[in-house]
């Protein structure tokens, strides 16, 4: 009965070891090899270490976590896809984390709101609506992997907003 509940993880690319820093980074310290749904479990893993970093340092720290991890994300992937032979293979999460922690900018220490950008950006990574994707699809390689999503991000970030500015303002 239990051996339905447990979680499957996808195999990776082979010749590739999970002690490999690409893929660590690529699949999120291995979220992204969780199945069913491994971007939504890449961006649920991506939240205590968004939150953590506003509430230790502020937003700049989250600012430049996600710089970083932009540009990991690009080497990591471009690595992960020349091992796969595929395209933003679903086991790929990184670009979830850079997208959630842009969408998670309004929502500082608040676990309601980054539950609203968590929301908002699964809505838009998954639906892809112009011009997100296009950018899936015209841009290839590792930045093509992290760009639609990051802007899936920015566009979670523009409706967290709407949500933390009245929250944040009524004292709670």
């Amino acid at each position: 009965m239990f051996e339905k509940l447990k979680p499957r993880l996808s195999p990776l690319p082979p010749g590739c070891f999970p002690n490999n820093p690409h893929m660590i980074i690529a699949t999120w310290f291995g979220s992204g090899r969780i199945r069913p749904a491994p971007g939504t479990m890449g961006s649920l893993a991506a939240i205590p270490f968004g939150m953590a970093m506003q509430a230790l340092y502020g937003i700049p720290a989250l600012l430049i976590g996600i710089v970083i991890v932009f540009a990991l994300g690009v080497k990591s992937s471009n690595v992960y896809e020349e091992k796969s032979g595929e395209h933003d293979n679903s086991t790929i999460v990184i670009d979830e984390v850079a997208g959630m922690w842009i969408a998670g900018i309004p929502a500082g220490e608040n676990i309601w709101l980054w539950g609203v950008a968590f929301l908002l950006f699964r809505l838009f990574d998954i639906a892809k609506p112009w011009p997100i994707s296009k950018l899936d699809r015209d841009v290839k390689g590792g930045l093509g992997v992290m760009l639609d999503d990051v802007l899936a991000g920015f566009i979670a970030m523009c409706g967290t907003s709407m949500f933390a500015i009245p929250y944040l303002t009524s004292g709670l």
